[in-house]
């Protein structure tokens, strides 16, 4: 199984980036604006439309306030399993780290995982003022 990881410093305090993580529903205007172009609720689950022109539908697996943790899973026809979490950790006094972790099945589809959370990420930090180098 492929695990693909991602953290990255951001110019904003935890309880902020907390906030827009935590906001299952608003991908496209809290978190990753232009790299998710729309986000709609079903229930526990969100149907994500990507920048691409891809769409999924991410189960939400948890939600822990306490510890700045969010977990979704996606099981569709290409991928046997994804299970992904992403946290959020206090970096000193305004900045935060975000941890994001995807493990994947099949191993095949893990190098278009990659791209797409390096995308995810790039959007992320410009959400949050940070140059994303």
């Amino acid at each position: 199984m492929a695990s693909i990881h991602k953290d990255m410093p951001l110019d904003a305090p935890p309880d902020e980036v907390w906030s827009a993580v935590s906001d299952f529903g608003a991908l496209h205007t809290r978190l990753v604006p232009g790299f998710v172009t729309d986000t709609r609720l079903d229930g526990d689950a969100r149907i994500v439309t990507f920048a691409n022109g891809s769409v999924a539908r991410e189960q939400l697996v948890d939600c822990d306030e306490a510890r700045r943790r969010l977990v979704y899973a996606i099981a569709n026809e290409r991928i046997s399993h994804y299970s992904a979490s992403v946290q959020v950790f206090s970096d000193g006094d305004a900045r935060s780290r975000l941890v994001w972790i995807v493990d994947v099945l099949p191993n095949e589809i893990a190098p278009y995982v990659d791209g797409q959370m390096d995308l995810g990420a790039l959007a992320l930090q410009k959400t949050f003022r940070r140059d994303a180098a």
